[in-house]
């Protein structure tokens, strides 16, 4: 069997937690997300939590020892060269370590799919490692609703996460599929089954 690397991108409000979800239910699939990774770098003993706690001090550490996200957040918020660093730190490591698990999975070869999810795909040159790239889209709008009533967000919040992301037409450029995640769910659905043959 061939196991088909498909990587997930769109801006914040896009909808792709939904998809991944529904993916996750329905096939033959393993998913990883870049966040997902980037939480498991940085655990004690794992490759970046020495050089994060070089770089930021120990008071970012909570009782057990481990990286307190929030403490983490507090620091880097509004420094960029402190968060360039700590993301020079973070970015590669995840980006091999997703690399080896798709690796491994294509030689394994027992499943379908192996989806990456990450905001930054194309940035970080993932196109030239992935089968296919889809850019999950949603209308401006409509993702500042689903982030005012899923995270509370206010507008102001998300235009400057929006600001710091691709636009649509960098996301279109650097991708192969696109998913209109705008409407009704069912036909997202739809547009997910028709590519992955369900």
């Amino acid at each position: 069997m061939n196991t088909k690397i498909i990587g997930i991108t769109g801006g914040v409000g896009s909808g792709k937690s939904r998809i991944l979800e529904y993916i996750r239910n329905n096939y033959n699939c393993k998913i990883v997300t870049a966040d997902d990774m980037a939480n498991e770098v940085k655990e004690p003993g794992q490759e970046c939590y020495d050089r994060i706690v070089a770089l930021l001090g120990d008071d970012i550490l909570n009782e057990d020892g481990h990286i307190d996200h929030n403490r983490m957040a507090a620091k880097i918020y509004g420094d960029k060269d402190l968060l360039k660093k700590v993301n020079s730190i973070i970015h590669p490591a995840v980006i091999g370590r997703i690399k080896a698990m798709g690796n491994e999975e294509r030689e394994r070869g027992s499943l379908d799919y192996f989806f990456i999810e990450a905001a930054l795909l194309i940035e970080c040159g993932f196109n030239d490692y992935v089968d296919e790239m889809w850019y999950i889209y949603s209308d401006k709008d409509v993702r500042k609703k689903r982030l005012k009533q899923s995270r509370g967000y206010d507008d102001a919040k998300t235009e400057a996460i929006m600001k710091s992301q691709l636009s649509d037409e960098e996301y279109r450029a650097g991708s192969d599929v696109v998913i209109d995640n705008d409407g009704e769910f069912e036909l997202t659905m739809k547009q997910i089954d028709a590519r992955l043959g369900g």
